[in-house]
């Protein structure tokens, strides 16, 4: 059943909020863009998660990421258990995941519920398109590191011109994948996890067999100084799943009546899996060689012939990774109120992220700059995900997508002024304690009174949701959803 809309073009709404349906073509482009997704066009099964989340878990990044916990002092098995705590927070990646199907929305639109329709422009500016845009630059100059190597390898002198032309080819790439969308990331990453999949497998056996599996350092870290790295750790590796507020934008097209259990589930085992064996990889390649530079690190465990594969995959799996930080930047330059459709809005936020990564390597070190004020990004992403993982939890999981893709001043989350007092508040706080705690690029007070322990993660998630359930569990919104209304 189709509606008519203010403006034509799919993937677009009007004020009133509602939509085109349109079916998704796994042909072609995707028509929808932050619109509703009825019923009709619903389809797929909660396994189909899987694939999603693992391709682009199967990557670099995870591996220098566990390499950094054995460099940070901790022992072979401190690391280990820093990888499995910092990874069970791929379980709030699934709760996230079940709010998709229950509106039929992307999670650019259902935060509109915590945090009013205007309210929730700001944090799609940041908390969406900003970080997204520095993340997709800092995966694309690792990528194309990667394959500058290639070049070497096959002859090919990695000029200035050479660099550009392998940045811009890496990121055609993964615009593609990203402008066609929901369907073909679906298809597409089913190989792409088998592929990846393989090469890791071929990589553990190079590195299971020069790993020292009772490695400790030199000097074991005792008393507070352990326990500032085991949760420094354990936040390093959390970081990971707690970047995923967006993992509704993927499970929307599946059938309202899809069961929750196995969205969270999927969705959960999909990152949970990667991330538990190639961080502990990556643990484990740095108990036998040096983890500060580890793609020739790792090329030194591996045979000769068997190095061009693993760059490969490494620039493979970034490309997985980036296309789903790409298609949900443009959702959310979509849902700041740009009136542009999704396709050109993911050309938009890829041609940002290309200028960030060509200037940071070949002007200024400024994707160092980025890199650095990303360490502190805990702070504001721990809270966005406490807020919106308890709206989920208060409202049981239920939400009116029609309703929420209402703009207008007549919306039911309007609220005062276009903002959700309550959720701003919480979030605020949440930020706030968090800021109190850190001890990276600088140390808080907090930090300082705990000798360097750094709890920015656990408080400033427990104060956001705290907060958020005391403020916002008897409003007439909240007591509407859990009555089934």
């Amino acid at each position: 059943m189709a509606s008519t809309v203010p403006d034509p073009r799919p993937g677009t709404h009007g004020s009133s909020g509602a939509v085109r349906a349109a079916p998704e073509r796994t042909g072609g482009i995707e028509a929808h863009g932050i619109d509703h997704i009825p019923d009709a066009a619903r389809h797929g099964r909660p396994r189909d998660l899987f694939t999603v989340w693992a391709a682009a878990n199967v990557n670099y990044l995870s591996l220098v990421v566990g390499g950094a916990l054995v460099l940070m002092g901790l022992s072979l098995w401190q690391a280990v258990a820093a990888i499995v705590v910092g990874n069970l927070f791929w379980l709030l990646t699934g709760l996230l995941a079940v709010s998709g199907p229950a509106s039929g929305t992307p999670s650019e639109v259902i935060t509109r519920a915590l945090y009013g329709v205007l309210g929730n422009r700001v944090n799609n500016a940041i908390g969406g398109w900003l970080v997204s845009v520095c993340y997709f630059a800092l995966n694309l100059a690792a990528a194309a590191t990667a394959a500058f190597s290639l070049a070497d390898r096959a002859g090919v002198t990695a000029s200035t011109g050479v660099k550009i032309a392998i940045v811009l080819g890496i990121a055609a790439l993964t615009l593609v994948i990203s402008v066609y969308g929901h369907a073909l990331i679906v298809k597409l990453y089913r190989p792409i996890t088998l592929a990846l999949a393989a090469v890791f497998a071929c990589v553990s056996v190079g590195v299971v067999r020069h790993a020292d599996f009772s490695y400790r350092p030199a000097t074991p870290l005792t008393g507070t100084a352990l326990w500032a790295a085991l949760i420094a750790g354990t936040t390093l590796v959390a970081s990971a799943p707690l970047s995923y507020t967006t993992s509704a934008d993927f499970s929307r097209y599946l059938p309202r009546t899809t069961s929750r259990g196995a969205i969270v589930g999927w969705t959960a085992l999909g990152g949970f899996l990667p991330g538990i064996v190639v961080c502990s990889l990556g643990a484990l390649a740095a108990t036998a060689v040096d983890m500060t530079d580890p793609q020739n690190a790792l090329q030194g465990l591996l045979p000769g012939w068997f190095a061009p594969f693993f760059l490969l995959s490494l620039v493979l799996g970034t490309i997985a990774l980036n296309a789903l930080t790409a298609y949900s930047a443009g959702l959310a330059l979509q849902a700041v109120g740009l009136r542009i459709r999704r396709s050109v809005s993911v050309l938009f936020d890829g041609s940002a992220a290309v200028a960030l990564t060509l200037y940071g390597l070949f002007v200024s070190n400024l994707l160092d700059t980025v890199s650095s004020a990303l360490q502190l990004i805990v702070v504001l992403i721990g809270p966005l995900t406490a807020v919106y993982a308890t709206d989920i939890v208060l409202r049981r999981a239920r939400y009116d997508g029609a309703a929420l893709c209402d703009e207008t001043t007549r919306s039911d989350f309007w609220y005062t002024g276009g903002v959700n007092r309550a959720g701003a508040l919480a979030l605020l706080a949440g930020v706030a304690s968090a800021a109190l705690c850190v001890d990276t690029l600088y140390t808080g007070p907090l930090a300082q009174l705990l000798g360097g322990v750094d709890l920015s993660l656990p408080l400033g998630m427990t104060v956001a949701s705290a907060l958020y359930v005391a403020t916002m569990r008897n409003s007439p919104g909240v007591r509407a959803a859990r009555a089934g209304e």
